[in-house]
């Protein structure tokens, strides 16, 4: 049996003080779910595994002088307050097994336990606030190492995290070049984040309950479906037209959508004398990149929107995997400056407020399927080399909500490797799906 003890907690504090005041939340972090961005990084045994930790800690503190909100403690739908005793916490704990057994058939309630807090866990911090992030180092008889990270969804997005990873990763290698630990030459290098983005999307005088309709325990499972790089590229063509050809995470959905469409439980919408939609779907957008004059990728919040494609009930049978390529991407284009202009007035705050019920109704009550896909391809997140080398192997862990789905890049970067939660009958007959199993292996875990 795979035991995990727990030795060791400490809070690591920013390495200067100097920033340590109010972090006020954006209207986009107001929006945003109380929930904790999780992710385990696995490596292979370092050579000094001692001098390893005391990096990992010093840079970890030095990484929190720049990204000092990530340091205190969120309240409400307000604003962040740190204070000269807060930090981060840092659990150490021994797994006695190899790491190589976990990797070879992982499963997702030890993935969990490599994580420090419970991500998706109802948060009640009261008058202290809630954590804003946490480390877990876990070592394996073998010597080998998997860190597990929680980043508060308030605060950040899965684009902060991979900054503030890159971030703490350069510092800590920066170390390595010096005779001392403490060596600062490299630190001064690194690019100090955007943390001001409550001046871009201000907050306002508002409450926002936590989805907790959205959140269904018991009943979802959670499977690991694989796209190694010459399924890939059969997909895209499959999914292609003479005047469009699909991106690999457009094709990925696509295929996706349709399998769980055919797999669902017969919900669907009661019919009506007005064409209803059978399905949503939904894509989070980075919206950084999007703006004018565009917002650094290292820039501290929430900074993204959900891209939603309702399709039609009378079209879905015709409805091919290019058809909603194209209804996606049509979807996605439409975030662009102008929409972002809007969303920063008035009226674009009501409607943001708007979709966000509608779509909490739409899941909670069960109307018409609402797929939410949100893709980490392009997350740098297998570049975290801390001077001991890249993981070889990246994960998150089950997402309590239905129809949701995670896109990970695979080691090489040349393959997509999709986290999906569906409910228990659903998944039994979406991973039986033919035309699935034709592009894609499934996973333990």
């Amino acid at each position: 049996m795979v035991k995990i003890e727990i030795f060791s907690e400490e809070i690591i504090k920013p390495s200067s003080s100097d920033n340590l005041k109010l972090y006020k939340l954006s209207l986009l972090d107001q929006l945003a779910p109380f929930f904790y961005v999780p992710v385990v990084l696995f490596y292979s045994a370092p050579d000094d595994q001692i001098d390893i930790l005391k990096k990992l800690k010093k840079s970890l503190s030095e990484t929190l002088a720049k990204f000092y909100p990530l340091a205190g403690r969120i309240h409400d739908d307000s604003y962040v307050e740190v204070f000269e005793n807060d930090g981060v916490l840092f659990v150490e704990a021994r797994v006695n097994v190899q790491l190589s057994e976990i990797l070879e058939t992982p499963e997702i309630g030890l993935v969990q336990k490599l994580l420090p807090l419970d991500s998706y866990g109802r948060k009640t911090g009261g008058n202290e606030g809630v954590r804003a992030m946490a480390v877990q180092l876990n070592v394996f008889e073998c010597g080998g190492i998997a860190i597990g990270i929680c980043i508060s969804h308030k605060i950040a997005d899965g684009t902060t995290l991979s900054s503030f990873l890159k971030a703490w990763a350069e510092i800590t290698t920066s170390f390595s070049g010096g005779d001392r630990i403490d060596d600062h030459d490299g630190v001064k290098d690194i690019t100090d984040p955007f943390l001001d983005s409550a001046s871009v999307f201000p907050p306002r005088e508002i409450h926002v309950q936590s989805p907790r309709n959205m959140i269904k325990r018991g009943k979802i499972v959670t499977r690991r479906f694989v796209f190694d790089k010459s399924s890939l590229e059969k997909l895209k063509v499959k999914a292609a037209t003479d005047d469009c050809s699909p991106t690999r995470v457009e094709a990925v959905t696509a295929l996706i959508c349709r399998t769980a469409m055919n797999s669902s439980n017969g919900r669907s919408a009661e019919k009506s004398s007005r064409p209803s939609p059978s399905m949503v779907i939904s894509h989070v957008v980075n919206l950084r990149s999007r703006m004018d004059p565009p917002l650094p990728e290292n820039s501290l919040g929430n900074i993204w929107r959900c891209a939603e494609t309702q399709i039609v009930e009378e079209e879905s049978k015709k409805q091919e995997m290019h058809d909603l390529v194209v209804q996606m991407r049509k979807a996605i284009r439409k975030m662009d400056k102008d929409y972002v202009e809007r969303l920063r007035s008035e009226d674009g705050f009501v409607q943001a407020f708007k979709s966000l019920k509608e779509a909490s109704v739409l899941v909670s009550e069960g109307v018409v399927p609402f797929y939410k896909f949100s893709s980490w391809v392009r997350f740098p997140i297998y570049e975290t080399d801390f001077g001991w080398g890249k993981p070889i192997w990246a994960c998150i862990t089950s997402v309590p909500i239905k129809d949701v789905v995670i896109l990970m890049s695979n080691r090489f970067g040349d393959g997509i490797e999709a986290w999906v939660n569906l409910e228990v009958d659903d998944m039994t007959r979406f991973k039986r799906d033919e035309e699935l199993l034709v592009f894609a292996s499934q996973a333990s875990c």
